[in-house]
């Protein structure tokens, strides 16, 4: 296996390499704009996926695509090897399936507002710790009631049934105004008009689909996420979900001679940027925690002091390029970078921080006993993908290509929380209209539950979409007990 061999990621006195017993350990990438950290970020990407290590990332600058493809032809490239000693690079691509929310530049990434869950979803939403309360206990009277809440209109309909039953709700699960709800609503409608629509609902994504090896590579699951960027809360908190998803579903595997999936955060500042200190709290122990479920996961930042101490405390494998440093604030932010690494008597850290080139960096990484190696100033060695980004019809023929394709795109549209709500609404208007009887008519209706994963697998065309819609629904008249997971989303017990 290929997951046996280590390769170079740089070059300072003598090679580095990433332990792959040690890649579940966290780790880390920063420097200023134009340092060659999106290089490094390829350069690990192509390491893991020949370890055999599947991959997720986010590609925010729309230049990751070329990972497909082998490199070659590029000046600097070629430079670079020359000056590494490597008289001839091996270029290749890798393998790559494509991913977006909007479902435009790859398969859809979808999830359902249950799975989302309240602490999740009030970040989205941007609420106050008042109405984040109000969206909790919603959430609740949903699960009490067995109210699926899969896309927007079961989360509107829920609150406008809130509307007009408040004193029904309060009397049992606390009191929520109209105020509240009406603020809540409204942000619901703008996360609709930002994409919202097309993001939650069903088929929602299989952890096992971005979890693949082919050929004796990890796959690369690339989510295009420069459109994405425009609505940054629902970017970073999708990526806080995935990490919650991976924790919950996967099981505990202690050590293992190389991961089971790596997850990168590109703009990693966006994670904890408003980020209320209960969730907070919460990632931070994901973080601490989910390397025992044989998953590492890596941060891109400009500066490391955007990411939180208990997290970047966390990080064993660090990669530091330059930081330019004019205001104090940014010379503290030197100091901290550079203490962060196990010191070399060779190298002023804090002072070599501002002195990097491009592609230069500090490196310190985690040796087979889990020790920091002392920091090394050393060169990162050229990716051998293709640096040139897939036009967009190559992309197209990619995703076409694609053995996942037809499973996501056909959106589901089942009984959910706006149908359920809308038949007892209907009942409510026979109860009122029917004649007085010794029995009173009772319309049966079926109570849907959550289930934790539906058969998404046949889906694959129009005819399995029904399908799969059909036995679905009679798959949801079985009553499960919902366990909210540590950020929210709710799971079957097992």
């Amino acid at each position: 296996m290929a997951a046996s061999v280590l390769s170079p990621i740089a070059k300072g006195e003598t090679d580095i390499c990433i332990e792959p017993s040690m890649a579940n350990r966290h780790g880390l990438i920063a420097g200023s704009t134009g340092t060659g950290k999106t290089v490094t970020l390829r350069v690990l990407i192509e390491q893991f996926s020949s370890m055999g290590v599947p991959v997720f990332v986010p590609d925010i600058k729309g230049d990751l695509s070329g990972l497909c493809r082998p490199g070659g032809g590029n000046k600097k490239i070629e430079e670079r090897a020359a000056l590494l000693g490597l008289s001839q690079l091996p270029y290749e691509g890798y393998p790559v399936r494509f991913w977006d929310l909007y479902g435009k530049e790859g398969h859809p990434v979808r999830t359902t507002i249950s799975e989302m869950g309240p602490l999740l979803l009030s970040r989205i939403l941007g609420l106050n710790d008042t109405q984040a309360g109000i969206l909790s206990m919603l959430f609740r009277y949903a699960d009490d009631n067995r109210l699926l809440l899969i896309d927007i209109a079961d989360l509107i309909a829920l609150i406008t049934y809130a509307l007009e039953n408040t004193a029904e709700i309060k009397g049992k699960y606390g009191n929520m105004t109209p105020a509240s709800l009406g603020a809540i609503q409204r942000a619901v409608l703008t996360l609709e008009e930002q994409g919202g629509d097309v993001f939650f609902g069903e088929p929602s994504l299989l952890i096992e689909d971005i979890m693949q090896v082919q050929n004796g590579k990890g796959v690369i699951s690339l989510l295009s996420a420069a459109a994405l960027m425009k609505a940054p809360k629902i970017y970073s908190t999708f990526l806080l979900w995935l990490l919650s998803e991976l924790y919950e579903m996967l099981p505990e595997v202690g050590d293992l001679e190389k991961p089971k999936f790596l997850l990168f955060f590109d703009e990693a500042h966006l994670l904890f940027s408003d980020t209320p200190k209960a969730l907070e709290e919460k990632i931070v122990q994901i973080v601490r925690l989910i390397r025992s479920k044989g998953v590492g996961v890596y941060f891109i930042t400009q500066n490391p002091g955007d990411i939180p101490e208990d997290v970047l405390g966390q990080l064993g494998n660090r990669i530091q390029h330059a930081l330019r440093a004019t205001t104090p604030r940014e010379m503290r932010a030197v100091k901290t970078a550079a203490k962060s690494f196990r010191q070399n008597p060779k190298i002023d850290a804090e002072k070599v921080i501002g002195e990097l080139g491009i592609g230069e960096a500090l490196v310190s990484v985690l040796d087979h006993g889990g020790v920091p190696t002392p920091v090394d100033r050393a060169f990162i060695y050229p990716p051998k993908s293709s640096l040139l980004p897939l036009q967009a019809g190559e992309i197209q023929a990619e995703i076409r290509s694609s053995p996942l394709v037809g499973r996501y795109e056909q959106m589901i549209n089942r009984h959910s929380a706006a149908e359920e709500l809308q038949n007892r609404h209907k009942e409510v208007e026979v109860q009122k209209t029917a004649p007085a009887r010794t029995t009173p008519v009772s319309i049966p209706r079926s109570p849907s539950t959550p289930t934790r994963r539906r058969a998404q697998k046949d889906v694959g065309d129009v005819v399995g979409t029904i399908a799969v819609r059909t036995a679905t629904n009679i798959g949801t008249q079985i009553g499960k007990e919902i366990v909210r997971g540590m950020l929210g989303s709710w799971l079957k017990k097992k």
